[in-house]
């Protein structure tokens, strides 16, 4: 168990709102896409709050991040409106993509949150750009990839590790290393155990963290941003945690992993862990709780609704804002 006692009692309950919020979202977005009211793909990040929210925590709000096609999570914890993104799993015009874009490619530039992608690794060079333009800058900023033990194994991971490492940008890489990319299991296509022990070719910091324990993800973050803004460089953060759900919300998806490990996993949950946390510092009790829960249900109740109520995207502007095809 990591200390937090760098956080006050409101900033570790508001981690728990958020890790709720997130938890919450997705489990809503599971029933209504397989209900027909959502449409496209959903890729869920339940098991994994912590590592989004103990990040993301540590960062300011002109900080860039980037996320994955599993990235309703990095949304959240970031700041993201959740009327949006309703509205945008929906399809509808009032989603951050005019509901054009779905579940994989929810962007908001004004909190810093530059998009998720669809393609493994496909962000990892985006946001080292943006590390690069926060060095240029000058103002202290940072930028953080999110990514899976999957993307670690593709070029871009190790093009810009390098290029991070010897320019000194300052950027965090964190893998969340789920231990299955899509349907193949990590320990198939690694070499070694640990993801960040590779940092060591590259001469940076390789950190490996308990990804379901939001304080050790958090210390081990705010660690990293503190390197990154005094001119450090980057940093190689490796989760590990585990999605509880199949690669994505499709009927009948294939989920080829041992169900005894599924449910070991659960009983790891990073939501009850820090409720757990809280409750021994006697920063939480039922009541608490109560209230908290029930602020993230009636946000999510509304954000629904707001999607529903939305109109969908009109046929003639299906070619709007396209910039490529």
């Amino acid at each position: 168990m990591a200390l937090s006692t760098n956080l006050s009692p409101d900033k570790q309950r508001e981690m728990l709102r958020q890790m709720l919020t997130i938890r919450r979202f997705e489990e809503r977005a599971s029933a209504d896409y397989l209900a027909g009211k959502i449409y496209g793909v959903v890729h869920c990040y339940i098991g994994e709050e912590a590592v989004a929210v103990g990040v993301c925590t540590a960062l300011g709000g002109n900080d860039r991040i980037i996320s994955t096609h599993r990235g309703h999570g990095h949304c959240i914890a970031k700041g993201a409106d959740l009327n949006r993104m309703m509205a945008e799993l929906y399809g509808r015009q009032t989603g951050y993509c005019k509901g054009k874009g779905g579940s994989m490619h929810i962007a908001d530039f004004g909190i810093g949150m530059l998009g998720a992608n669809g393609i493994v690794a496909g962000g990892i060079s985006i946001v080292t750009g943006a590390g690069l333009a926060a060095q240029m800058e000058g103002k202290g900023g940072v930028a953080v990839s999110f990514f899976g033990d999957g993307a670690s194994n593709a070029g871009p991971f190790h093009e810009c590790l390098n290029i991070a490492a010897a320019w000194k940008l300052p950027m965090i890489y964190v893998c969340e290393n789920n231990m299955y990319a899509a349907q193949t299991a990590a320990a198939q296509t690694h070499a070694l155990p640990d993801v960040a022990a590779r940092a060591a070719g590259y001469g940076i910091p390789g950190i490996v963290v308990d990804g379901n324990d939001v304080f050790a993800v958090h210390q081990a973050a705010s660690g990293a941003v503190d390197r990154a803004r005094s001119g450090g460089g980057p940093t190689l953060i490796e989760c590990k945690t585990y999605r509880w759900r199949a690669h994505t919300e499709r009927k009948g998806q294939p989920d080829p992993r041992d169900q005894a490990e599924v449910e070991a996993w659960k009983r790891k949950d990073p939501i009850a862990l820090l409720e757990r946390q809280l409750r021994d510092q006697g920063e939480l009790d039922d009541p608490g709780l109560r209230a908290i829960e029930g602020g993230v249900m009636s946000a999510l109740e509304a954000a629904v609704a707001f999607a529903e109520a939305s109109p969908f995207p009109l046929p003639e502007q299906a070619t709007d804002d396209v910039f490529a095809a």
